[in-house]
């Protein structure tokens, strides 16, 4: 049973680049009335490309997202899920490190294009919207 969706920052950044029309949009409405749920570290990675540029819409969809923020339980799962990666010499980016700990830690199935990139995560589950 799926409890909810956590963005990464590429569904973000096609659904600000449709402006309303696209697979992101289609996903979201595909997918009501699911729980959508948004990590604070990919709220940076958007802002740092999008700050002056944010479509009311995607601000919209945001507000009905719950941020989730890093908290001790986060960063424990971040400590095991690094360690192993490393151990296996399959390391990703750290900000992808932490939006994974969330999604593993509310166990959330991680709206992304990079599903290649996050595969190598343990356990988590991911869906491409593209592809769907």
């Amino acid at each position: 049973m799926e409890l909810g969706f956590c963005f990464d920052t590429t569904f973000l950044i096609d659904l600000q680049k449709e402006r309303g029309v696209g697979p992101a949009h289609a996903f979201l409405g595909a997918h009501r009335p699911a729980t959508f749920f948004c990590s604070a570290i990919v709220l940076g990675e958007f802002a740092e490309g999008f700050s002056s540029a944010a479509d009311p819409r995607l601000v919209q969809y945001l507000r009905k997202a719950t941020i989730l923020d890093v908290n001790n339980e986060t960063a424990r799962i971040y400590g095991r899920i690094t360690r192993r990666l490393r151990q296996a010499g399959k390391l990703i980016s750290s900000n992808d490190l932490w939006i994974a700990s969330h999604a593993l830690q509310h166990r959330l199935t991680l709206v992304t294009a990079d599903t290649m990139h996050f595969e190598l995560v343990p356990n988590l589950r991911l869906v491409c919207w593209v592809i769907e």
